[in-house]
């Protein structure tokens, strides 16, 4: 199993989240989250904001269906063609087990 956290605009948060349930991927936890990527945060006129307010979808799923949901996650969440600074990151990492709490049932 894995756990995939993407970072997103707040904008594109739920066509993503439309676009991976549509896909069969429909249990997703979504927070509100503040930060700043490479680029140190953006500087309007005599302003520096530091804290930018993006969206973290986080996602657990079994190994085979990782590709499906990073290609999903990053057609919805690019701005134009190529890209924007500040259209998110994907982070993947391996998951050693999950329980259900109502039933004690483990696995997905």
């Amino acid at each position: 199993m894995l756990l995939v956290r993407a970072i997103v605009r707040p904008e594109k948060s739920g066509a993503v989240m439309s676009e991976l349930a549509a896909a069969g991927f429909p249990a997703i936890t979504k927070l509100d989250v503040y930060g700043r990527g490479k680029q140190k945060g953006i500087t309007v006129g005599d302003v520096h904001y530091d804290e930018i307010p993006k969206e973290m979808l986080v996602i657990v799923c079994n190994d085979d269906d990782k590709d499906d949901i990073v290609k999903i996650i990053v057609r919805m969440a690019k701005t134009g063609n190529a890209g924007n600074y500040g259209d998110g990151r994907i982070f993947i990492s391996p998951v050693e087990s999950a329980y259900t709490i109502s039933s004690g049932a483990s696995g997905l």
